[in-house]
């Protein structure tokens, strides 16, 4: 078992905020802190992401604090782009990261301890950084019949590249970005494709600027404040209508159908009657926070969430979660670490802590 005063866990954008703001406050890496990280290499989610999807296609990529991540190549991949600026980051400041690193549980060590319990040992700590976001926890949602259908189901977090599907009859499930953006590139190489939703898309026109983002934020920061699951960032901002958008409705892609009510061995199908052929159900529904390593702390409400003021855990003090909720945006992480350092070194010079500022304005949609 190590001693530290922080465990860091996950080393995506929120992780490596806090690093960086752990060492401006003059803790040392692998001394006073120790980040582990569950991936295989640097780039958080990022390095998990398409080959289609690249680094000029990605909207509101916010950089790292204290270094500008310039002259990236827009044709390539944003897995290559991001994973390559978040290597030099954790070089240039030293943070040493730990990987891959699966971190089990963290449960109460006593004396005032928690004991954060990985594959690579125990820590003994006064306080964690928990940055895991939702890359590890993909949605899939439960249909009667699922288990028949004949074809292939996948989810985003499976997504290979439009390639994949070309001849293929593919319904897309889902009607936020990823869902939107998989299907404009399927349908340009699929015999054909169906779009379903739960609701309605809302498509957002005009800017999205600093006082649409506080709004947003403010509606997800309320549900988790009272301890519900967070919102997903388009169910409170809606959908950009961009160029390629407008084509893609402009042309049928986007036209819309409402949810299936079952799936069969050969498509989907709904209660009036209608029905839909498919080779292909590509489930873009989303992910859920990673935070089962921490049930043993019981911080769940009864709603399913953890109840935050501001980064902190409204139940433990010592536990801050960055990435989640209102911070679950690159911007957001970015100052979603620096407040919840804020509130840690007071921590651990013994003094009281207070609610650290509002979580940034969501940039990174």
């Amino acid at each position: 078992m190590r001693d530290v005063d922080v465990v860091v866990i996950g080393a995506g954008q929120a992780g490596l905020s806090g690093a960086y703001h752990l060492r401006r406050v003059g803790l040392r890496p692998d001394e006073d802190f120790v980040v582990l990280d569950h991936s295989p290499r640097p780039g958080g989610a990022w390095q998990f992401r398409w080959p289609s999807l690249t680094y000029g296609r990605v909207h509101g990529m916010h950089a790292l604090p204290g270094m500008e991540l310039t002259g990236a190549d827009g044709s390539r991949p944003s897995s290559e782009v991001i994973g390559e600026y978040f290597a030099r980051y954790e070089r240039t400041f030293g943070l040493r990261v730990h990987r891959p690193v699966d971190v089990r549980a963290v449960r109460e060590g006593g004396g005032g301890r928690l004991l954060v319990e990985s594959s690579e040992g125990t820590y003994a700590t006064r306080a964690v950084i928990n940055a895991t976001g939702t890359w590890d926890r993909p949605f899939w949602p439960r249909y009667p019949g699922q288990g028949t259908f004949l074809g292939r189901q996948l989810h985003t977090a499976d997504y290979p590249g439009p390639e994949a599907f070309a001849g293929r009859r593919v319904v897309v499930v889902g009607g936020g970005t990823s869902g939107t953006q998989h299907l404009m590139e399927i349908a340009e190489v699929a015999a054909e494709t169906t779009w379903v939703t739960r609701r309605p898309p809302v498509f957002r026109e005009g800017p999205f600027g600093e006082e649409q983002g506080r709004a947003a934020v403010s509606l997800v920061e309320e549900r988790v404040r009272s301890g519900l699951p967070p919102l997903s960032v388009v169910s409170v901002t809606g959908l950009p209508l961009t160029d390629a958008i407008r084509r893609a409705r402009a042309d049928g892609i986007l036209d819309r159908l409402p949810m299936f009510d079952r799936i069969t061995p050969t498509g989907v199908a709904w209660d009036d009657g209608r029905t839909v052929d498919a080779d292909v159900i590509l489930w873009a529904t989303g992910f859920r926070a990673v935070i089962d390593h921490l049930a043993p702390l019981r911080l769940r409400e009864p709603g399913g969430g953890i109840a935050l003021d501001g980064t902190r855990a409204v139940r433990d003090a010592r536990i801050h979660l960055v990435g989640y909720g209102p911070s679950a945006s690159t911007i957001g992480a970015n100052r979603a670490g620096r407040a919840a350092v804020h509130e840690i070194r007071q921590l651990l010079d013994g003094a009281p802590t207070h609610a650290p500022e509002p979580a940034a304005v969501a940039a990174s949609l």
